[in-house]
């Protein structure tokens, strides 16, 4: 059911070498672009037309109108379960109190008298959140988009979400609950790399984003990657990742769960469980057997993702090379179920996020711990952060000197000016000196 990967008895490689040793979903995001081109070329020239067009042929309905109506919004909240409704509105109350607690503030720094250098931060005018809505329905990407956009001070928010055949070519109603539930009355019924096409180049029904985030499938990953520099994006996300870094004093059954929790999203999705207990690792084995058994997406997802060659359980020699190999790994999710787990944990460098210990699993964080499940994937992690307030913002610097703070340092940038073999650089600054500069 799943593969063992033996790295005792050796010393690990170093960066490189002991990734490649480590299982990994293939995701070729470069291949797809020659599929999603043609897709953003002709929504670039034809527009509402095009992601209709593209809509009816990958999700097998025709819209009339890519925006939701309000009344369709209202409709699905009103009809919302009141468990469901609940829970998400838990959901963005801790989202709330973590996304707010990101904000950053204006910052200004004196550096001689009479000159300061401000560094203030502005939200980009308007986003475009995708919302994925293939074999699952994903209420809770929905918060997780739009509560960071609002806490930052975004005023243009839009989501997208491929329409359901079943729901008269609408987003699943669940998907539109949310929305309403988080005030966000702009909804688009577009879904692929289609819908990234359209908040990038803007259409008659949807004017173009600043910036597009959120999860996808593999060919939004690559209209996200053919459309950078038109349109800023957060990450090219790809399966879905677990690592779990654990000792002999893990519980199996916990273990076994946590990776079947995340195996249910796709079948290419990774399941990794790094210890240095050839006895955890066998009881998990027989513990997958059973629960596996019991789950209801085995044949089309839990199956193919645990037998894959992205998921594995590794074996190590103890926890520090344990660290060495989930730093290597550099996980979208990563649990630490070890003695001292915090300890351990707060020594992990490359992660999207960390579950420490047996009562903070990934399903908490997917949902209700407050943090955010929008995290880079692929081992991105060891350079990218998962999505928070801060990918919603830009920082500006202002400048502000005054003639004798100019005076005090205009031989120094002259210098460098002419180092460099820019002239005009330096003649700007002796313009405003009678072209003689002040020696200090």
């Amino acid at each position: 059911m799943i593969s063992r990967i033996d790295l005792r008895g050796t010393a690990l490689p170093e960066g490189g070498d002991l990734r490649d040793l480590l299982p990994r979903a293939e995701f070729d995001v470069e291949a797809a672009l020659e599929t999603v081109r043609p897709i953003c070329e002709d929504v670039r020239h034809r527009g509402s037309a095009a992601v209709i067009e593209w809509g009816e042929k990958f999700d097998g309905v025709r819209v009339d109108s890519l925006r939701v109506p309000a009344a369709a919004l209202t409709a699905a909240l009103a009809e919302l379960d009141p468990a469901v409704r609940a829970a998400l509105e838990e959901s963005v109350r801790r989202a709330r109190l973590v996304h707010r607690a990101q904000r950053r503030t204006t910052h200004t720094t004196q550096v001689v008298p009479g000159g300061t250098v401000t560094e203030k931060w502005v939200p980009v005018g308007r986003v475009g959140l995708y919302v994925p809505g293939g074999r699952s329905v994903y209420p809770s990407s929905v918060v997780m988009n739009v509560v960071p956009a609002q806490e930052a001070g975004v005023e243009g928010v839009a989501v997208a979400s491929p329409p359901q055949k079943d729901f008269g070519g609408l987003p699943h109603p669940t998907i539109l609950a949310a929305c309403a539930l988080l005030g966000v009355d702009e909804v688009y019924a577009a879904g692929g790399a289609q819908a990234v096409a359209m908040f990038a180049y803007g259409t008659a029904d949807c004017p173009p984003a600043d910036l597009v985030t959120g999860p996808g499938n593999i060919y939004v990953a690559a209209a996200k990657r053919l459309l950078k520099g038109r349109v800023g994006i957060d990450a090219e996300a790809g399966p879905t990742e677990i690592a779990i870094l654990a000792d002999a004093t893990a519980d199996p059954v916990h273990i076994a769960a946590d990776l079947i929790s995340q195996a249910e999203h796709d079948p290419m999705a990774a399941a990794v469980l790094v210890t240095d207990s050839e006895e955890l690792a066998t009881a998990t084995e027989a513990e997958l057997a059973p629960q596996v058994a019991a789950s209801k997406h085995v044949t089309d997802r839990i199956g193919p993702a645990l037998a894959g060659r992205q998921s594995a359980i590794v074996l190590v020699d103890g926890v520090e090379d344990g660290l060495k190999v989930v730093d290597a790994y550099a996980a979208e999710h990563l649990e630490v179920q070890t003695a001292d787990a915090a300890a351990v944990a707060d020594r992990v460098r490359n992660a999207g996020a960390v579950f420490v210990g047996p009562y903070a699993p990934v399903s908490l964080g997917d949902y209700c711990a407050g943090s955010n499940h929008v995290l880079p994937t692929g081992g991105c992690a060891c350079h990218s952060s998962g999505l928070s307030v801060q990918s919603f913002l830009r920082g500006i610097h202002v400048v502000d000197y005054t003639r004798d703070a100019l005076a005090d340092v205009a031989h120094h940038v002259v210098a460098l000016a002419e180092a460099e073999d820019l002239p005009a650089h330096g003649a700007a600054i002796k313009a405003r000196f009678g072209w003689k500069v002040p020696r200090r």
